[in-house]
């Protein structure tokens, strides 16, 4: 799993999906277990945007898994099942870390 896997993902929303997608992000009582991102920080946010703030703030698992929540809040299973399998648990990035920030304890 790759950054470009989730922004090939949001590249297959409309403009009026991807908008509801970062208004879903900004939402601390739907993204049960991580926090909420800030308005500011997506406001005027373009795709490739959106990705780099989702996994600076979850890491690349945590923005995967995100990710999948809001297109299913969105209607858009479709794009979920074309995305890995986030059961496996924390994957390692390339640094060799596990990717297990951005979840609220």
């Amino acid at each position: 799993m790759k950054k470009e896997d989730l922004f090939n993902t949001l590249e297959d929303l409309k403009e009026d999906e991807f908008e509801l997608f970062k208004w879903y992000l900004q939402q601390q009582d739907i993204l049960e277990g991580y926090q909420s991102i800030k308005v500011s920080k997506l406001e005027n946010a373009e795709r490739q945007d959106t990705v780099d703030v989702m996994v600076k703030t979850y890491h690349l698992h945590g923005a995967l898994k995100v990710t999948k929540k809001v297109l299913e809040k969105i209607n858009r299973n479709d794009l979920v099942q074309s995305l890995p399998d986030t059961s496996s648990g924390p994957e390692v990035d390339a640094s060799g870390v596990e990717d297990t920030k951005g979840i609220v304890q």
